[in-house]
């Protein structure tokens, strides 16, 4: 029995230590089968991107000339002084919010929301594939973001802030000796209040129950929508992280529709303010 097993151990000299296994490649043939190979269905898609997107490059760099300007001179400022594109955005907001606000707690508030990102999404949908009908309210409060509290601004400030920072449409000519006052109206002083100490209190009540409220409303909706096992399985600390970061996203949007909107009430109003 012994000798039986120990020839059975035994390898032939002539078989080969290995033996090559074939995979095919196959392709999604229905929905319960929609698992593919990464080679070559993603990567020859992502090569041939790549391609066309480097070809886009060469022939508008050699169509369209680098927007460059004369040497720097320390006796003559350029007029509009504009920073460069990628920091247009926080130039941008510079005209609606505090100097402190939006160059340093926004900026905090974007890096931080990036940082907590694995930590507040739980939802194992769309993990290694596309969908939008699973994954709604992260898809839009992406685009939301980036497209138009990011990417807007940087349009904005590119192509509509001329001279002195005025608001030119395409087609109109910058004209470096355009006035219009930027006059930027406070939330109490509409309703009246000229203390300085009644101002404050009032912004912080409104600021104050603009969070609670948000606050409030969200957790209603999300009860509502996704029930409360999600939120029992989501957890306070994750929500209201999200919350905060959510209402901050939106206050910047209110902020300066707000502002546009009660600026050009105001002009209007009282037309000699641009004398």
């Amino acid at each position: 029995m012994a000798e039986a097993q120990t020839k059975s151990l035994v390898k032939p000299v002539g078989e080969p230590a290995a033996r090559r296994v074939e995979v095919p490649i196959k392709k999604a043939s229905g929905p319960g089968d929609d698992k593919v190979h990464t080679w070559p269905h993603l990567v020859r898609v992502e090569f041939l991107c790549a391609l066309l997107i480097i070809v886009l490059l060469i022939v508008w760099s050699l169509l369209v000339d680098a927007p460059l300007e004369e040497p720097a001179n320390p006796a003559r400022t350029p007029n509009p002084s504009k920073a460069p594109w990628y920091f247009l955005g926080l130039q941008e907001m510079l005209v609606f919010f505090d100097p402190w606000h939006a160059g340093v707690v926004l900026p905090s508030f974007i890096i931080m929301g990036l940082m907590v990102i694995p930590y507040i999404d739980i939802n194992p949908k769309g993990n290694g594939y596309y969908t939008f009908a699973e994954r709604k309210f992260e898809i839009l409060t992406y685009l939301f973001g980036f497209h138009i509290l990011w990417v807007s601004l940087i349009v904005i400030g590119t192509f509509l802030r001329g001279p002195g920072w005025n608001w030119f449409w395409p087609w109109q000519k910058w004209d470096p000796h355009k006035v219009e006052a930027m006059t930027n109206v406070d939330l109490p002083y509409l309703f009246g209040l000229r203390d300085p100490t009644a101002s404050m209190v009032f912004g912080l009540v409104v600021v104050g129950g603009y969070f609670v409220v948000g606050t409030l409303a969200m957790y209603w909706s999300i009860r509502k929508y996704k029930g409360p096992e999600f939120m029992q399985r989501w957890g306070m600390p994750r929500f209201m992280t999200t919350s905060f970061l959510f209402l901050n996203m939106m206050a910047v949007l209110i902020k300066m529709l707000l502002r546009h909107a009660l600026s050009v009430k105001y002009v209007l109003a009282t037309p000699w303010i641009n004398i």
